[in-house]
């Protein structure tokens, strides 16, 4: 896998966001009962990528984001402090 940045650590002013994010989508996998690898089938996508994305290491598109959402029918909800 190629590393976005060449540390591979993710800029620290964009760790809290990433991380808040990652832990909101995890918990509400979990609060559907739902496994990663179920999720992904539902998304069409890897289970691979539903795990980078719950650890805060993937920077998902938003395309992604509604679309996982979606998956586990919820609605993706943007809110700037």
């Amino acid at each position: 896998m190629k590393k976005r940045y060449a540390d591979g650590l993710i800029p620290g002013n964009n760790s809290k966001a990433r991380q808040d994010v990652a832990l909101q989508m995890k918990a509400a996998r979990l609060d559907r009962s739902m496994t990663q690898q179920e999720l992904a089938e539902i998304t069409g996508t890897k289970k691979s990528n539903i795990s980078r994305m719950e650890s805060g290491n993937y920077n998902p598109s938003l395309d992604f984001m509604v679309k996982v959402a979606g998956g586990m029918g919820k609605q993706l909800s943007i809110k700037l402090e």
